[in-house]
């Protein structure tokens, strides 16, 4: 799908480290004024960067979720703040890659003045992305955009974890965590877990185990519709991550829900990008 009305706001999200954004940022601001593009940020990017009021900007404030796009100047983990900022808005998330990898990023830095002046202008493609909803026991929920994990604590025995789909046991596994990630996050947590990877498009997600501590654990993939119930049946509780953040402890004798979600978040994407060139673009990068 594509997009083909100019983009006139933009809520700008930057690297944690302003130094790494600091000549992004610049070029980005100059393809804006040209463009005639308001460009929105923060409170925190604001007082990351020491902006002022200026033409074309608009400062201070929390983020707004509002605009019709959402520029995110940094690596994955920004890119995922930007995804999840702007989850269920419709809001395509258009980013240049500042991190090592960037696999979720649109664009590089060296095409960052040209392919911005197309994003502006509406010409770009975007990409639905699903997300995982992680429910626990007292109702509170989270969205992953990559994975959500249970890991034991540190010192801790190995964790005893009985997992379900639909209301049907499926196994127990004595291991050191789980992982379940959505095919944007399969080449993430994942991946390093020995998980499959599943191309951007495939409806399910995948759950691998870590360090498991017996033969028969093998990771698998889970049709869109089946929800993942994950009890722990360790004498103490494990935590649990979502999209690398810790998000507090399931206890023992308690039971996580994971549903799958489809199209929640919107990734901007040049004109013809493939799901295997990334991939090989991106992680070849790391065995050169």
């Amino acid at each position: 799908m594509s997009e083909d009305r100019p983009v006139r706001t933009a809520s700008v999200l930057t690297h944690g480290r302003p130094a790494q954004s600091a000549d992004a940022l610049r070029a980005l601001m100059t393809v804006a004024r040209e463009t005639g593009t308001e460009l929105r940020f923060d409170h925190h990017e604001v007082e990351k960067h020491g902006l002022t009021e200026g033409p074309g900007l608009v400062i201070g404030g929390g983020y707004r979720s509002d605009s019709d796009l959402c520029v995110v100047l940094g690596g994955d983990g920004t890119i995922l703040k930007g995804l999840r900022r702007q989850i269920w808005t419709g809001v395509p998330v258009f980013a240049v890659n500042l991190g090592e990898i960037g696999f979720l990023a649109t664009i590089d830095p060296a095409e960052q003045e040209a392919g911005l002046r197309q994003a502006f202008a509406g010409d770009f493609e975007v990409l639905g992305l699903p997300a995982l909803e992680a429910t626990l026991p007292d109702g509170s929920s989270y969205s992953a955009m990559n994975d959500v994990s249970v890991n034991r604590r540190s010192g801790d025995r190995v964790a005893e974890l009985r997992y379900g789909i639909g209301g049907d046991d499926v196994g127990h596994v004595r291991c050191d965590g789980l992982v379940v990630s959505t095919p944007a996050g399969s080449t993430g947590y994942n991946l390093a877990n020995g998980g499959p990877v599943l191309a951007w498009g495939v409806e399910g997600y995948a759950v691998s185990f870590i360090a498991p501590h017996t033969l028969s654990a093998r990771a698998l993939v889970v049709a869109p519709d089946g929800e993942l119930e994950l009890y722990n049946g360790s004498s103490s509780p494990v935590e649990l991550g979502v999209d690398g953040r810790p998000r507090g402890l399931l206890g023992a004798g308690e039971t996580l829900r994971i549903h799958f979600r489809r199209e929640a978040a919107v990734l901007a994407q040049t004109e013809g990008t493939s799901f295997y060139r990334r991939l090989r673009e991106k992680f070849g990068r790391l065995a050169g």
